[in-house]
């Protein structure tokens, strides 16, 4: 029986991107089924942007976060630029939804990060998803009576998958009911499963 490792992941975050690639080797080197989930993660909560007074100090939260991504983003030549606003991730996420039916999920997040991360990608245009999903081989057609319909229940689904499973920020990788949250994880995932 292959075993399964998900992982959560929200397109719009540095980390997540900075995990996907060394989580595709895991298939290779372990023979394991890696499940790319999406998770919802609200920003503006986690940075602490709420009120004034935490304003200032969620803002150098933030970018602290960008620099250090870009320490480990830099010696495997990947682009982060921040992005100019807090974008919604809803329709991108669903869009990586719609793409799964067809096997081409993989494809689209692959797309998706670079181009995010190098500002050519809006994540609230819809005519830019619909091109991303093209460009990922997708006949992007039923695309939005998917995401008018059935689309937003499935995401939501996903969101209360992961917090049962008790995932609060991304990346998390979970093996066997573990949690192991952050790119910079992935050599105790490598444990567990050699182990």
């Amino acid at each position: 029986m292959t075993r399964r490792v998900d992982l959560w992941i929200d397109l719009r975050s540095p980390y997540s991107f900075l995990a996907k690639d060394p989580a595709y080797a895991l298939e290779a080197e372990f023979g394991v089924e890696l499940v790319l989930r999406p998770f919802s993660l609200e920003i503006a909560s986690a940075a602490q942007l709420g009120d004034p007074a935490s304003l200032a100090r969620g803002m150098r939260k933030i970018k602290y976060l960008y620099a250090d991504a870009r320490r480990f983003a830099k010696p495997r030549g990947i682009t982060l630029l921040g992005p100019k606003k807090i974008f919604d991730q809803k329709l991108v996420h669903l869009a990586w939804l719609y793409a799964a039916r067809t096997g081409h999920d993989r494809a689209l997040i692959d797309l998706a990060f670079p181009r995010f991360f190098k500002r050519e990608l809006d994540y609230e245009d819809r005519a830019a998803i619909v091109g991303l999903l093209q460009d990922a081989g997708v006949d992007a057609a039923g695309f939005d009576a998917y995401a008018a319909g059935e689309g937003p229940a499935e995401l939501d689904g996903h969101q209360r998958e992961a917090e049962a499973q008790g995932v609060f920020a991304v990346p998390t990788f979970v093996v066997e009911g573990e949690l192991f949250w952050g790119q910079d994880r992935i050599d105790f995932v490598r444990g567990k499963l050699a182990g």
